[in-house]
């Protein structure tokens, strides 16, 4: 199986200039990988919790959707463990629409007679990405009073995950 790019070469925020329509004359995009993300609302949604945290990223980058999909696995696992699912509600706050291109190249003795070097290099879709801005919420949990600290220690295991600096933010919820 091939190996991810290192992450450093697409982490800053760029002009998103690709095309994904339904039909090919007009699809500058010829294929996208699929999403890994599995589900964006997990827990208990319907129910009106007094506590929000929230995960908060410190510079504007791109997220890989691998990357969001890491980060919600650990979380959502930390939350259901200890409270099942109907003691809180979590959601992941961003979409990866981004497409990441990658102009391959061959490197070594004869690379010269199987690259096509810069011509032709606007590159093939590798990975999506989510581009966010600086202090935009990634991950949201509401919570009761009780279970703020667990809701901290998710948040915590879920910034590991992700290519970035991030704050964890505490906030009470207006009632309704």
């Amino acid at each position: 199986m091939a190996r991810l790019r290192k992450f450093v070469a697409y982490r800053r925020l760029e002009r998103p200039f690709t095309r994904k329509s339904r039909f090919n004359d007009k699809s500058y995009l010829k294929s996208v990988p699929s999403l890994v993300i599995a589900r964006f609302n997990m827990g208990n949604p319907r129910k009106a919790y007094p506590y929000r945290a929230q995960l908060r990223v410190k510079c504007a980058l791109q997220i890989r959707h691998n990357a969001l999909e890491s980060a919600r696995q650990t979380s959502n696992r930390v939350m259901e463990k200890a409270l099942g699912q109907q003691g809180y509600a979590m959601t992941l706050l961003v979409y990866p629409h981004h497409a990441l291109r990658e102009n391959k190249l061959a490197a070594g003795a004869g690379a010269d007679r199987m690259s096509m070097g810069m011509s032709l290099s606007y590159g093939t879709v590798i990975s999506i990405a989510a581009q966010v801005r600086a202090n935009q919420a990634i991950l949201r949990i509401d919570t009761d009073k009780a279970n703020l600290d667990l809701a901290k220690k998710a948040l915590h295991r879920a910034a590991t995950k992700l290519p970035c600096t991030c704050t964890i933010t505490i906030d009470a919820v207006p009632s309704q």
